[in-house]
């Protein structure tokens, strides 16, 4: 069963929606400790004043803000808390707007909002309206002791808040010198034409299950087969020295491989076994000595 990791009330206008949040994704990231080279111990990693080389315990560590070199203000969760009481249990939209005015480079990270007790109803009429109006929701909501800008959706039979970043937090491309060389590199009738006949021959229906994390699962092979006893040799790839792309070439290039691969015939399935009545088995004869 799922475990919710934040409760309250979804706020527009002057209707709550009580509901709780859990977590819509499950990053697979393959994490490894930091182990001793010679004894093969993992290393363990302690809290330690400097001024006075002891360790410090947890419930003895509080947040601290660095105002100057080695000077900090001390806060308290509790003053956090303190300064929006009223935003930390609601999720509360102050905006609607449509999706593709969203660039997605605002999406942090994704969560599942469900119904709690008496809030079905609620829930079930702000979900069929947000899809029938087909808005996002945008508002705030305090996670972990940190505001958040989120976005709420119906996805399906169920509303995701996403959260946001602000929009100072998203770095302006302008700040990227390398960008006034687009400028002075325009690309041809022809070369546009091709770029845009190889995009539709690679154009598919969005399917998440077609796409693996290959390193991942080579990552855990390697895993696998260390932890069997088998011994991996590395051969370190050699570099080869990176040349100016002839645009056309390469265009011309990946079109015939499209179509090449297109034109071959799928593999034959093999006819699936009847499923009548099974052919006798063969008997066999015992070998002579």
């Amino acid at each position: 069963m799922a475990r919710a990791i934040w409760s309250g009330a979804i706020s527009f206008g002057l209707v709550n929606v009580p509901v709780k949040l859990f977590s819509a994704t499950s990053p697979k990231a393959v994490r490894f400790h930091q182990v001793s080279a010679k004894t093969g111990a993992r290393i363990r990693q302690k809290r330690v004043d400097p001024s006075t080389g002891e360790e410090v315990p947890y419930e003895e560590i509080v947040k601290g803000y660095e105002v100057s070199p080695d000077r900090y203000v001390l806060i308290d969760p509790e003053e956090l808390d303190a300064l929006d009481p009223k935003a930390t249990k609601t999720v509360d939209i102050e905006d609607f707007v449509d999706l593709d005015e969203i660039d997605p480079i605002y999406y942090d990270h994704s969560y599942y909002l469900a119904p709690t007790a008496g809030g079905a109803k609620a829930y079930r009429l702000l979900l069929d309206a947000m899809r029938e109006s087909g808005k996002v929701g945008i508002g705030r909501v305090v996670l972990r002791s940190k505001q958040q800008l989120c976005a709420l959706r119906p996805t399906g039979e169920v509303l995701t808040l996403s959260t946001m970043l602000f929009g100072d937090e998203v770095l302006a491309p302008g700040r990227l010198d390398e960008l006034d060389a687009v400028e002075d590199a325009p690309a041809s009738d022809r070369e546009l034409q091709m770029a845009e006949q190889l995009i539709n021959s690679l154009s598919r229906e969005f399917d998440p299950s077609k796409y693996h994390d290959d390193y991942r699962e080579r990552v855990i092979q390697l895993i696998e087969r260390k932890a069997a006893g088998e011994e991996i040799a590395v051969e370190p790839e050699a570099e080869e020295p990176a040349a100016a792309p002839d645009l056309m070439a390469a265009l011309e290039a990946s079109l015939a491989a499209v179509d090449d691969k297109d034109a071959k015939p799928a593999p034959s399935k093999k006819a699936p076994a009847s499923k009548g009545r099974k052919a006798p088995a063969r008997k066999r004869t015992k070998a002579k000595a």
